[in-house]
């Protein structure tokens, strides 16, 4: 490739910025504590928050949003959140 030739991207601009917007607004419904479904398999989505003290037991999964079948699996880095405490 020569210096003058440029990768063309706007192909696949569209449908990535399209699913990045889907999957924060499922992130923002589901932690306004709404309901959603798989797009998949339509079972619902479960949000899987961090312990909130040091005495609770620590959870299987890492912070995220998961279907049941494994379709969805959003994990959601927490970290953020525990410095702003």
């Amino acid at each position: 490739m020569s210096d003058t030739q440029k990768l063309d991207f706007s192909t696949i601009n569209d449908p990535t910025l399209a699913s990045f917007n889907q999957q924060k607004n499922l992130i923002k419904r589901m932690l306004k504590g709404n309901s959603a479904t798989c797009n998949d398999c339509n079972k619902p989505l479960t949000l899987q928050l961090p312990p909130n003290t040091t005495k609770a037991k620590p959870a299987d999964k890492a912070p995220g949003i998961y279907c049941v079948k494994g379709c969805t699996d959003i994990e959601l880095d927490m970290e953020a959140v525990a410095l702003m405490r």
